[in-house]
C-alpha cells in the first residue's frame, strides 16, 4: 500500500556522507522542517502506492560536523490525518527524473525539501548507524542482483549456442546432417558458457550461505553461534556485494558476445541485461568502496576475529577431506586458494597500516582474491555432497550430481588459479600505482 525510499545522496556528496547539508529545523512539537535537495532516490515519485515513505538523512541545526551529526527522518510524501490516513501533501517534490543508462523500469528522482515536515527516526546523531542497517542488506540484495543478471544473460547464451549453427567442430562434425555444427561445440563459446555456469552455481551457494549464518545471528539461542554468525555476515557483505556484481556485469557482456553481432542488436535483449547489470557495481556503495571496507575495517574489527575464522573453517574443511581421493581436485585447489588470500592478508597486515596507500591499491584485488576463496569453498562443499549422493545412489538424478561434479572441477581448474594473479597484485604495492603526478595524465 505505502512504499518507501532511502535518500542519502546530495549533489556535491555521495560515498562522503559528512558533506552533507540537508538540514533539519526542530518545530517544537516533536517533527522537524527539512530542507534540502537528494539526488538519486530510486523511486522517490510514483503513483503506484497510497503514499511514498521517505527516510532522509539531515542534520540538525547545531549538530557535529561530518558523519557524527547526522540524523535519520521519517518524511511522508503525504502527511497522515487524526485517522492515520494520507492526507496534506508535504512540501516535497521530485525536481526531476534522470536519464539512465539501464533500469529503465524504475525512477530515479531528484528530491526537494522544503520545509517539509518529518519525524526524527532513532536517536539524534545517529542517523548513519540507522541508515547502514537497511544499506548493509541492501547491498547483500544488490549481489543477488548482479548473480540474477548472470544467470539470465547465461540462459540466453546457452539457448543461442544450441541452436545457431556456423562452422564445424574441430575434433569432426557433430551435426552432420546439417551445413555446419552449433556453436556450443566449439571450445572457446564453452569456456565462456562454463565460467558463467561455474561461476552462477557458486554465486546461488554464497548468499545463501550467508542468509543462513544472518539466521543464526538472529535467532540462535546461543552467544557464541550469535556472535561467529554476525562476524561472518559483516565479513562476507562486501564480498558478495562487489564480487557478484561486478561478475555479473563481465558475465552478462560475455554472454552478449555468444551472440556476436545479434548481442549488439536490440531485437535479442541482450543490451539491456548489459545495461541493467551496469548499475549494480554502482549503487549501495560503489563496489571500491566496498572493497575498500573489506580492507579497511572487516579485516582488522575486533583484531581479526572474522577473517581469522574464516580461514580456520576453509582450512579444517580442506585438512578434513585430504585422504579422500575423490575430494583431491577440490581441496588441493582451495587450499592453494585458501594460502594465496592468507599471503595477501599478511601482506597487507605488514604494509597496510604504515602505509595507507598499500591497502588502498590491493583493495579491489584483495576483494575478488576473497572471492574466489569463498565461491571455491562453496565448489568444495558442492562436490562433497554431489559425491555422496552419488555413492548412495540417487534414483535416476546421477546427471546432475555428475554434472556438479565436472562444473566443480572446471572452477577449480580454470577459474581458482587466478587466486596466484590477485595476489602478485595485492603484494606489488602503491608505489607505481601513485608515481605519477595528477598533470601527467
Amino acid at each position: 500500500s505505502w512504499t518507501g525510499t532511502m535518500n542519502l545522496t546530495e549533489p556535491h556528496c555521495g560515498t562522503d556522507l559528512g558533506l552533507l547539508r540537508t538540514k533539519a529545523v526542530p518545530n517544537g512539537d516533536g517533527t522537524y522542517k527539512i530542507s534540502g535537495q537528494k539526488i538519486f532516490i530510486s523511486a522517490g515519485e510514483h503513483d503506484m502506492s497510497d503514499n511514498i515513505v521517505h527516510l532522509v538523512l539531515a542534520r540538525i541545526e547545531g549538530a557535529p560536523e561530518g558523519v557524527k551529526g547526522i540524523s535519520l527522518f521519517i518524511v511522508p510524501k503525504l502527511k497522515l490525518d487524526a485517522s492515520g490516513n494520507p492526507g496534506e501533501r508535504n512540501t516535497l517534490s521530485c525536481g526531476s527524473i534522470e536519464e539512465k543508462m539501464g533500469i529503465h523500469g524504475n525512477s530515479t528522482c531528484v528530491m526537494n525539501y522544503d520545509e517539509a515536515e518529518g519525524t526524527l527516526l532513532g536517536e539524534e546523531n545517529g542517523g548513519l548507524k540507522a541508515m547502514f542497517t537497511m544499506m548493509n542488506e541492501a547491498r547483500l540484495g544488490v549481489g543477488l542482483q548482479g548473480l540474477s543478471l548472470s544467470e539470465i544473460a547465461y540462459q540466453n547464451a546457452v539457448a543461442y549456442a544450441k541452436d545457431r549453427l556456423q562452422g564445424r567442430s574441430l575434433s569432426g562434425a557433430k551435426a552432420p546432417d546439417k551445413k555446419a555444427d552449433p556453436i556450443i561445440v566449439h571450445p572457446d563459446i564453452r569456456r565462456s558458457l562454463m565460467t558463467m555456469k561455474a561461476f552462477n552455481e557458486a554465486g546461488r551457494a554464497l548468499p545463501l550461505w550467508t542468509a543462513i549464518k544472518s539466521d543464526i545471528a538472529h535467532r540462535s539461542g546461543d552467544d557464541q553461534d550469535r556472535q561467529a554468525a554476525d562476524d561472518y555476515t559483516g565479513l562476507l557483505t562486501p564480498v558478495v556485494k562487489g564480487v557478484l556484481t561486478d561478475k555479473g556485469f563481465d558475465h552478462a557482456v560475455m554472454a552478449q558476445q555468444v551472440f556476436g553481432g545479434h548481442g549488439y542488436i536490440e531485437e535479442h535483449g541482450m543490451s539491456q541485461f548489459v545495461r541493467d547489470a551496469r548499475i549494480a557495481m554502482i549503487y549501495e556503495g560503489a563496489n571500491g568502496i566496498q572493497a575498500l571496507d573489506l580492507v579497511g575495517r572487516k579485516l582488522a574489527q575486533n583484531g581479526g576475529r572474522a577473517v581469522q575464522a574464516f580461514f580456520k573453517e576453509v582450512g579444517e574443511f580442506c585438512e578434513e577431506n585430504r585422504a579422500d581421493e575423490k575430494m583431491a581436485p577440490f581441496t588441493k585447489a582451495l587450499k592453494k586458494g585458501l594460502n594465496d588470500l592468507q599471503a595477501a592478508t599478511m601482506w597487507l597486515l605488514q604494509n597496510g597500516m604504515a602505509k595507507p596507500d598499500n591497502a588502498g591499491a590491493a583493495s579491489t584485488d584483495y576483494m575478488h582474491l576473497f572471492g574466489l576463496v569463498a565461491l571455491g569453498y562453496m565448489w568444495a562443499q558442492m562436490a562433497k555432497a554431489a559425491g555422496a549422493k552419488l555413492a548412495d545412489g540417487v534414483n535416476g538424478s546421477s546427471a546432475f550430481y555428475d554434472n556438479k561434479l565436472v562444473t566443480a572441477r572446471f572452477f577449480m581448474e580454470r577459474i581458482m588459479p587466478e587466486t596466484a594473479t590477485r595476489l602478485a597484485r595485492v603484494s606489488s604495492g602503491a608505489d607505481t600505482l601513485m608515481a605519477l603526478p595528477a598533470e601527467a595524465f
